[in-house]
């Protein structure tokens, strides 16, 4: 349709047909930007300003200029109009409330109402640590607000204030969002009011290293925006502004916004039981490379590769261990490793899931309790216990390995290996191992001792890439090498 009219305003111009060329602008399609004028007015009466202070003690003043001379001190009285001696004044009293709590304004940010009867949503981190918070509607009452819960890991927190028939926003379906598609927020940036900024939908499912896949926008979102909802062009909530990408502080073109399918699961909970439980299952994650994927015959990077199993953790229980990399969880495939974890903590504890995982070339189907949410400990690392040298000669892989003691095995929970005591010039040294890492597992074969380790390298192929799964602290490391 446009290359037609295109080639009929070339044509008309070469003839100098200006009546035709009207006619075909006059029936031309156009593009025309929405006007939002409609929606903002309706949706502005459920959008609030959050207001949060804190107590904080106020001590005396310290009067005179101490380690000052007198004349110096002297004329600071004189030019800072602090009292000069010898003129009689009233003796300054320390305040009533002196070394009491007082409120103190703490910071400011923005919600909306999502039920008419008070309830309000807004960022964990508006709310979070505040003695009091003040919600102001846009008709200016003001009301002591309670906090219902928060949840700091999806930013997401509930507030209720004491009134009823509010005008409330109507929530939209955050897994239809097309990028592209046109978007507003409206909020209180640096304390101002109710401020409409519009913009497009960039990105989805935008990982910044949180618990959510943002949505991410070039809507204006500055300080004070915070919590506030980005609507779509039906008056939608489809998200909660909560994170901006800077280099100065203030907006530089991309924001995210938490989906409000996913807040809206927090959200239910908090208001039921104050806080938020989620499953877990007790691994520690790491990224799948091109590389890894490769060496490990997966073929493109996919599923969530295990670093780590809490021992005695439901993971455990159910037989994964570490180098595994799961594909699949409770039926849903994984292809990237943050996609784990959103999958795990919507599970209800106590529930049995199906998992599959990738093992030594082939896929395996687990079943896993998830437990409830608590957060994995930490293992300390301890210098590790010297065993006795394989005798020092390099190998294809560039290292000297020794054998593992049962206390050191005991400490990793793992049943072999072989610790690296010496590095040369070779492709692991190049590719990061160092002394006290233990080699559990070359491709599928697992390493039993010394002697297997040294007879299994001398048979490797120095034309094809192959696994090697090294063990460090707590972390279980795949790195693909190719024997020199």
């Amino acid at each position: 349709m446009i290359k037609k009219y295109f080639i009929a305003l070339l044509a008309a111009l070469s003839l100098g047909n200006f009546s035709f060329i009207s006619s075909v602008y006059a029936q031309s399609p156009r593009v025309s930007i929405p006007d939002f004028a409609d929606l903002v007015e309706k949706a502005s009466p459920a959008v609030v300003n959050i207001r949060t202070t804190e107590k904080v003690v106020v001590q005396q003043a310290q009067g005179g200029f101490p380690g000052m001379p007198d004349d110096q001190a002297e004329f600071f009285r004189r030019f800072f109009g602090v009292p000069i001696p010898g003129i009689p004044s009233a003796p300054k009293q320390p305040p009533a409330n002196q070394g009491q709590p007082q409120e103190a304004d703490r910071g400011v940010g923005s919600g909306f109402i999502f039920d008419a009867n008070g309830l309000i949503l807004t960022n964990a981190h508006v709310v979070e640590g505040a003695s009091t918070i003040y919600v102001t509607l846009t008709d200016k009452r003001e009301f002591k607000a309670k906090l219902l819960g928060l949840d700091k890991r999806t930013d997401v927190a509930v507030v209720k204030i004491e009134a009823h028939d509010l005008p409330k926003l109507p929530l939209g379906d955050s897994s239809k969002v097309r990028v592209g598609e046109w978007v507003l927020a409206i909020g209180s940036p640096f304390g101002l009011e109710n401020s409409v900024t519009a913009g497009i939908v960039s990105a989805k499912s935008r990982d910044t290293g949180d618990y959510l896949p943002f949505i991410q926008t070039d809507v204006a979102v500055n300080p004070g925006n915070s919590g506030g909802p980005l609507l779509n062009t039906a008056g939608q909530v489809i998200g909660i502004n909560s994170q901006i990408f800077s280099r100065s502080g203030g907006y530089m073109g991309i924001s995210f916004a938490i989906p409000i399918d996913e807040a809206m699961r927090v959200a239910d909970q908090l208001r039921t039981n104050g806080k938020l439980v989620r499953g877990k299952i007790g691994v520690a994650l790491g990224d799948m490379t091109k590389e890894v994927a490769e060496s490990l015959g997966l073929g493109k990077p996919r599923g969530a590769y295990v670093r780590n199993v809490e021992p005695g953790g439901p993971a455990a229980l159910g037989g994964i261990e570490s180098g595994d990399v799961i594909l699949s969880f409770h039926g849903k495939e994984i292809a990237k490793s943050t996609d784990l974890p959103r999958l795990v903590g919507e599970i209800k504890p106590g529930t049995a899931v199906n998992v599959q995982v990738w093992r030594k070339g082939s896929t395996r189907d687990l079943t896993v309790t998830v437990g409830g949410d608590s957060e994995v400990a930490a293992t300390a690392s301890k210098k590790p216990e010297a065993g006795s040298a394989a005798g020092g000669s390099a190998n294809a892989l560039g290292v000297s390995v020794g054998e593992l003691s049962d206390a050191r095995k005991k400490e990793l929970n793992i049943h072999g290996g072989v610790e690296v005591i010496g590095i040369n010039d070779g492709a692991l040294a190049r590719s990061g191992v160092r002394p006290g890492d233990v080699i559990v597992r070359i491709a599928d074969v697992d390493i039993s001792g010394v002697k297997q380790f040294e007879s299994l390298v001398k048979g490797l192929d120095s034309n094809k890439a192959v696994p090697v799964f090294v063990r460090r602290a707590d972390s279980t490391l795949i790195i693909p090498v190719r024997p020199k």
